[in-house]
């Protein structure tokens, strides 16, 4: 599978992104969020249609947003609240952005989706710039886990109904540490495919791009209840911090 473009993402997925993306831990995130920013100045990496951004901004958190899809930005904007978040459109481990924060934050495995290590190394390196001195970085993403995987493939039923069905395909390259999915939608009216290519981190490794930025974990917790995390969590809230 061809490597994908930062905007690739939003190319594919920007018009039903809502209706197929919800993680049910919305208002978990916008709670945590919203406290560990308190009167601080917030950025979002990868806003895209402002699933987490509204709600903040809503409440009162002043946010900004870097977004590499000008279509996810589009479905935002005509949300309610949608049109009074500044966003940069632009690849959020390269684009600069004005001022600085004291709360950065990349939720929802999207970290992921910079194609490289070397990108998601920019990437820490990017918003420690951004950050001031004892600023925070939060990342949420899933704990790799191929006990399910046979031959270093998979393949799953997301969903299925009386006239549809979706199921998800993967392919798994150990040596680079890349799931390349392929997400099959047959309905009544035809078939869809919506392809996907992540490069996962384990936590150890996420914390060494941490450090090489200046950054050193904080916390970490197996879920947005700050429940503890240990050898059995499936996912990860990781807070980083800018040392002086």
């Amino acid at each position: 599978m061809d490597p994908f473009a930062p905007e690739t993402f939003g190319e594919l997925n920007a018009h039903d992104y809502d209706e197929r993306n919800d993680p049910g831990t919305t208002a978990e995130e916008v709670a945590l969020i919203r406290e560990m920013a308190g009167n601080g100045r917030v950025l979002e990496l990868a806003i895209g249609t402002g699933r987490v951004a509204i709600p903040l901004s809503q409440a009162g958190v002043d946010i900004t947003g870097i977004e590499a899809s000008q279509l996810m930005v589009d479905r935002m904007r005509e949300k309610p609240g949608g049109k009074d978040i500044p966003v940069i459109i632009g690849d959020m481990a390269k684009v600069a952005v004005d001022g600085s924060f004291d709360l950065a934050f990349l939720v929802f495995n999207t970290i992921f989706n910079l194609q490289s290590q070397e990108e998601q190394i920019h990437c820490f390196e990017n918003t420690s710039k951004h950050l001031k001195p004892g600023g925070t970085f939060l990342v949420s993403a899933f704990v790799p886990d191929f006990g399910s995987f046979q031959n270093n493939q998979q393949v799953g039923i997301r969903h299925m109904a009386r006239d549809s069905v979706w199921l998800d395909t993967c392919r798994h390259d150990p040596a680079g540490q890349l799931l390349e999915f392929q997400r099959v939608k047959v309905t009544e009216s035809g078939l869809r495919l919506v392809p996907l290519r992540l490069r996962y981190i384990w936590p150890a490794e996420m914390d060494l791009m941490a450090r090489m930025a200046g950054l050193v974990l904080k916390d970490r917790w197996a879920a947005w209840d700050r429940s503890k995390f240990g050898p059995d969590s499936k996912m990860h809230v990781s807070v980083y911090e800018k040392r002086t």
